[in-house]
């Protein structure tokens, strides 16, 4: 393609307005951006990393993966800069639709150039803008392959402005999604909690260690490491190495540690395959990291090691000693084969159940009922069957809550009958009679999953569903998180008195999709904080560390 040159008035396309008190560049400034850190929201592979975009050189590049939409590459200058021209050298793969955008810190962007209109070539933008971050956000292909730039080049001039200094880690190099550079926008209209960015990462940094050194285990040797989990049946349970697998991807940046825990965790994984299907992982494990019970797995550790292998893959890419990618997908296609019920195309409850045994067969568990991961699988697999699947528990989800719970939006445990009229389980479906047609110990992370979904992607049936339970609970408690009760019936009726972070905590999830819930929002990111860790219980502070990052901006879909 044809090289070509854009100059751009300030009273034209620029978006961009300079910050009061900065003067804007001339033509003639110098070149900033070559060499300095620089991170991408992908890689394609081994050799198409973000430092080769800023390296000087037209004979490498960087390149994002194929057939996704967004994509960015952003630059840090070090500190504030004036910013006059942008030029980009796009290779074949280039961006039909993309934004030139500057940033303060890294979290809040602003527009200094946007066409539609792209036509690769070189793009040699004269703009006006001032940040110390400076991004490329394309948000369609000209392509079907990705966004590839042989050079992105910044020139501008120092501000002067000396950037905040934070407690947060700064990110690794070579990361792809670092923690706290929150690279996918939430939503429009989403809240997280009041603050700076900065002091809500050095809050979830400071819970992380304290989370990491009660929990993270090398108990076992064969340079495993393990999840413990001294409140369930076993130490080892599936359901916690998946919080792990999918914690540590997510604190990469933050955690020098985290791709060797996150490793440790996979080998352990694999190391532990169901009797069924070897690529899901057995769901107990003994004090000799033996597996036990039957050796079949639990579905909500599968949804969850399989969505922490996607993250790896962006995280770190697969050409290390794990090809995070390949073993993900056969993990989906595992869940798919194994854990979905083809008649109904909602989860099992695990890979042992089968059609013999009929009302478990037609039983699933509603804290399994991930809509974002499910988003994940259909991206990193193609299969359009994850649409579907999907689709099913989101119309499970709003017949429940307008069925049995009108006034709550409160799901069960469990559900019962979802071959003809799916309604809570009466009785023991898998745990206990008297509560698994409740909302107990496994609903309680439903204000999460369904509000996760609801926040990054802005789906209006997730957002319907979190808000019905936010608009309920709020008013159930007066806005005071310390009256968020251990359990519920359907209607609302309190279980038992007491506080638990794996009943207060998934709420804050919920809170984040109303406009108006700031100051429930901040009560309830207030009550996390004060909450200590009880070293005893991996429950409630996995599910409190995953609420604390998805709240501040930080979750995202692989």
């Amino acid at each position: 393609m044809g090289g070509r040159t854009t100059a751009l008035a300030a009273a034209g396309l620029v978006l961009g307005l300079l910050v009061a008190g900065v003067t804007s560049a001339s033509a003639a400034d110098p070149l900033v951006s070559r060499g300095k850190a620089v991170t991408a929201s992908s890689i394609e592979g081994a050799g198409f990393e973000a430092g080769k975009a800023v390296d000087g050189s037209t004979s490498t590049r960087w390149a994002s993966v194929e057939g996704h939409d967004p994509e960015w590459l952003r630059v840090d200058l070090g500190s504030e800069h004036a910013i006059s021209r942008v030029k980009l050298d796009w290779e074949a793969a280039y961006a039909r639709s993309y934004r030139v955008q500057t940033s303060a810190d890294g979290s809040a962007w602003t527009d200094v150039y946007s066409t539609t209109a792209g036509d690769g070539g070189v793009d040699d933008l004269t703009l006006s803008g001032s940040g110390r971050y400076v991004r490329v956000y394309g948000t369609a292909r000209g392509t079907a392959y990705g966004y590839s730039l042989w050079e992105f080049e910044v020139y501008g001039v120092d501000g002067g402005t000396t950037p905040p200094t934070t407690t947060s880690t700064p990110p690794a190099p070579g990361l792809g999604y670092p923690f706290g550079s929150r690279q996918t926008p939430y939503a429009a209209g989403i809240l997280r909690p009041s603050g700076s960015t900065s002091t809500l990462d050095a809050r979830i940094v400071d819970y992380y260690q304290r989370w990491k050194a009660a929990f993270v285990k090398q108990n076992c040797g064969n340079g495993w490491y393990q999840i413990i989990s001294p409140d369930a049946e076993f130490p080892y349970v599936a359901e916690a190495q998946g919080y792990g697998m999918v914690i540590t991807a997510t604190m990469a940046g933050a955690d020098p540690d985290a791709k060797k825990i996150f490793d440790g965790l996979l080998k352990y994984k694999l190391a532990h395959p169901s009797v069924n299907n070897p690529d899901l992982l057995a769901s107990e494990q003994d004090t000799a990291c033996r597996s036990v019970n039957g050796s079949d797995s639990a579905t909500d550790g599968d949804m969850d090691t399989a969505y922490g292998l996607l993250l790896a893959d962006r995280q770190w890419g697969s050409a290390g000693t794990y090809n995070y990618k390949q073993i993900a997908v056969r993990n989906i296609n595992a869940i798919k084969k194994s854990l979905i019920n083809p008649n109904t195309n909602l989860l099992l409850m695990g890979d042992w159940s089968g059609p013999d045994n009929s009302r478990q067969y037609y039983g699933s568990r509603s804290s399994d009922w991930m809509a974002d991961h499910f988003r994940a699988f259909r991206k990193a697999t193609g299969d359009s069957a994850w649409d579907t699947i999907r689709t099913k528990h989101q119309d499970l989800i709003a017949s429940l809550q307008s069925k049995y719970a009108a006034s709550t939006g409160l799901l069960p445990d469990f559900v019962q009958d979802t071959n003809s009229s799916a309604k809570p389980a009466v009785g023991e479906m898998l745990e206990e009679a008297a509560t698994d047609g409740k909302y107990w110990y496994n609903a309680c992370r439903d204000p999460w999953r369904i509000g996760a979904d609801a926040a990054v992607t802005g789906d209006a049936r997730s957002l319907a569903a979190a808000r019905k339970l936010n608009t309920w609970i709020k008013g159930k408690t007066g806005g005071d998180p310390n009256k968020i009760a251990v359990g519920y019936q359907l209607g609302g009726t309190q279980i038992n008195s007491g506080s638990d972070s794996a009943f207060v905590a998934p709420f804050a999830v919920a809170a984040t999709t109303d406009s108006g819930s700031q100051a429930w929002l901040d009560a309830l990111w207030n009550k996390m904080l004060a909450t200590p860790i009880d070293t005893n219980t991996y429950f409630g502070a996995s599910i409190q560390l995953q609420v604390m990052i998805t709240v501040s901006g930080n979750h995202w879909i692989p």
